[in-house]
């Protein structure tokens, strides 16, 4: 159970009624996104309350006829996922930068620059972004919010969003470990076992080109053989 003297406030609006919760900051904030825990280990007190202030607490009824059930433990999820949840300026500051950061990872690998066909470098997405001032949503998923932020680099710079599909033929003594990467990075639309080699047509974000490519060279000593059959949008 989280401490009562260091607990902050999470709250959730249903219709007219309010419901808040004592919780640990960042045990809750890593629940809301995603991270598993306990409920129990998250509260403060197992007590869902109409104001947590003044100590009033939410009748089981209000409980029931908003939520559903009147399980402290139930509803406490509900507003720790679908509430809010309060933050200091620092931890909000914090959470933003890590979530920007993921975000033009994420539009890194599946972005080229259309003149080049290369991917834009992480930094330059970030910078791109302050200079469209984007806004970050540091409680949403970060490919949920790459389709509305794409737009408004492609102002900023040449973005274009591609897949690339690619044919890829490794020697059968290296084809083991080298198709088990090629699975964690890639959709293997199609492939074929042969006596000395393994053939396969896998489909990538065109950004990642540079990096399936490294990671098969490695793995093969140099022995594999690669061709872009062709790039298509997004």
């Amino acid at each position: 159970m989280a401490s009562v003297e260091s607990a902050v406030i999470a709250r959730m609006h249903k219709g007219k009624d309010l419901f808040e919760i004592l919780v640990d900051s960042k045990k809750a904030l890593d629940f809301k996104l995603g991270k598993p825990y306990s409920i129990e280990n998250i509260l403060a007190v197992n007590n869902v309350f109409k104001d947590a202030k003044k100590g009033e607490r939410a009748s089981s009824a209000d409980m029931q006829k908003c939520f559903g059930t009147a399980d402290v433990f139930r509803v406490a999820e509900h507003i720790i996922k679908d509430g809010e949840v309060q933050v200091t300026t620092e931890e909000r500051r914090k959470m933003v930068e890590e979530k920007r950061k993921e975000i033009a990872d994420i539009i890194s690998r599946q972005g080229i620059d259309p003149k080049t066909k290369l991917p834009h470098p992480v930094q330059r997405i970030l910078n791109a972004m302050d200079q469209a001032r984007v806004q970050i949503d540091p409680f949403r998923p970060a490919r949920e919010q790459t389709h509305g932020i794409i737009p408004k680099l492609q102002e900023v710079i040449p973005i274009s969003i591609q897949t690339a599909e690619i044919a890829v033929k490794i020697p059968v003594q290296y084809a083991s470990r080298a198709v088990s990467a090629i699975r964690s990075m890639a959709a293997v639309k199609s492939e074929e076992w042969k006596t000395d080699y393994w053939y396969g047509l896998i489909e990538i974000p065109a950004g990642m080109q540079s990096q399936i490519y490294d990671r098969l060279n490695e793995l093969t000593a140099g022995n594999v053989e690669v061709k872009v059959l062709k790039m298509k949008d997004v």
